[in-house]
């Protein structure tokens, strides 16, 4: 689970190229904390990426 729920930010798929120029496969999953936030007045638990956090997206309960 490494999706936010604000920006939508998620994983990225691509590839580790070595010195010899060999591909493997490569995931790099996004930032995301499980963080208390309020919705409507009402808290609820959101999974925020810390870029979210950081710029004051969300309002934490």
């Amino acid at each position: 689970m490494a999706k936010c729920d604000i920006c939508g930010k998620g994983v990225h798929f691509g590839n580790n190229v070595s010195h010899s120029n060999r591909k493997t496969n490569a995931i790099w999953n996004a930032n995301v904390k499980r963080v208390k936030c309020n919705v409507n007045g009402t808290p609820k638990k959101l999974h925020v990426c810390t870029n979210c956090l950081k710029s004051g997206a969300v309002e934490r309960a």
